[in-house]
């Protein structure tokens, strides 16, 4: 069912649309050099064929999996002596380019760079971390998305109504069924596509010879047991790590308690080092709750230390726990910004020296050089509050900490204002 033609083609509009200049070069047989990085099951390799089969040029396909520098000086030595030979452009597909090291990436570089070879490459990583530079310097970037439930279900009925190339003497198939089967497939055709084959297989029931009885209907269930457990799309090293927990960190810090649940669980199916949550969980506690809810570093900390404790599968309840937590909080970033604007300072300005009397009087001479003399002891004053500036002379009165009018901030604000009044007296 893989489609033959950019006609054939579904989704990808951002990418494929009337005009585009990506459309424009497949349909008038010169395509350039390009990376398509996207899902799988997305049309990456479908593209890269359609694009090689209406060119001018010789075709050649490679996998990065299977495939070395020798056998790339290959390819490159054949596209020359096309060159040479014929004047024929040669077209490289090559599958995986992620899997490429550096050096196997960089002896791509010079046949790309004189038009020896038009490379499209194909990865379901994310290029800018996989690819290096210079190659990708030479060649644009096209970001395939996951297909639209609606177009699956296209490619579905097509499957079903095309006994050639599709399922021949297909079963029916309920409405229900193909409409949850291209909401279970995750956008990727591949998954779809095969899962109505296995349920399909599954109802039949007969013997293919056409002896038996007639096929049962593809239902739910059927749907459900040909999809089975759906595998994650996640890589702990690559943008998919990244990508969900800042969706993670942005949802919990928006106090979506539900999406922030969702991402927890994708990364937990993702198999993401819990340990790692949790960290970040600490982090967030900090960051993003601060002082209106001092509880939450303690039920966050709480949460990192049982990851440790108990381990998977068990401690995702406690992961779940603090993230329920951090996602109720009150949410103030004051002592960050506060952090934030004291660190600015003393970059921008050095470090000022603290008054004699608050520095160190515990060594030999530090008496002879005035080092605490009239320190005055903080719980001998009223109220224990200091009588005397204790920032440097060149920053009194200046203020870094702003806390919020939110949760437990609220008072602390209220005690702030009292003891800065108080320590501002002359």
């Amino acid at each position: 069912m893989r489609p033959r033609s950019l006609e054939e083609m579904i989704g990808q509009e951002h990418v494929l649309g009337e005009g585009s200049a990506l459309r424009s070069a497949i349909e008038g047989g010169k395509p350039h050099s390009a990376i398509l990085y996207g899902p799988p099951g997305a049309g990456k390799t479908t593209l890269a064929r359609i694009a090689a089969a209406g060119a001018e040029g010789a075709f050649e396909e490679e996998s990065a999996v299977n495939a070395g520098k020798a056998e790339i000086r290959a390819v490159i030595e054949r596209a020359r002596e096309r060159r040479r030979a014929s004047g024929r452009p040669t077209i490289l597909f090559l599958d995986e380019i992620h899997r490429f090291n550096k050096a196997q990436q960089d002896a791509l570089l010079p046949a790309v760079e004189d038009g020896t070879l038009t490379l499209i490459g194909a990865t379901t990583e994310n290029p800018y971390f996989e690819v290096n530079s210079a190659l990708l310097s030479r060649a644009q970037v096209y970001e395939l998305q996951p297909l639209e439930p609606a177009e699956v279900e296209e490619l579905l009925r097509r499957a079903l109504g095309d006994p050639e190339r599709g399922i021949a003497d297909p079963p029916e198939v309920s409405d229900e069924a193909l409409e949850m089967l291209a909401q279970r497939s995750g956008g990727d055709a591949r998954v779809a596509l095969g899962a109505l084959e296995r349920a399909a297989e599954r109802v039949s029931g007969f013997d293919p010879s056409g002896v038996g009885p007639k096929p049962a209907t593809v239902d739910v269930a059927a749907v459900e047991d040909a999809l089975q457990r759906r595998a994650i799309d996640y890589d702990r090293q690559g943008d998919r790590h990244y990508d969900f927990v800042s969706a993670w960190i942005k949802a919990t810090r928006g106090s979506d308690v539900d999406a922030s649940l969702y991402y927890l669980a994708v990364m937990l199916e993702g198999g993401e080092d819990p340990r790692f949550i949790a960290r970040r969980m600490v982090i967030l506690a900090s960051e993003d709750v601060g002082n209106t809810d001092p509880q939450a570093l303690l039920v966050a900390d709480a949460a990192a230390r049982a990851v440790d404790r108990v381990g998977l599968p068990e401690c995702a309840l406690n992961l779940a726990q603090a993230a329920v937590y951090l996602a109720l909080a009150p949410k103030s970033n004051a002592s960050y910004k506060a952090l934030s604007a004291a660190r600015a300072e003393v970059r921008a300005n050095g470090a000022k020296t603290p008054p004699d009397y608050l520095r160190d009087s515990h060594y030999p001479g530090a008496e002879k050089l005035g080092r605490g003399e009239g320190y005055r002891y903080a719980h001998d004053e009223p109220g224990g509050v200091s009588s005397q500036p204790l920032l440097p002379a060149e920053l009194r009165g200046r203020r870094f900490y702003e806390p919020t009018d939110r949760g437990l901030e609220v008072e602390l604000g209220k005690r702030l204002a009292a003891l800065r009044k108080q320590l501002d007296k002359p």
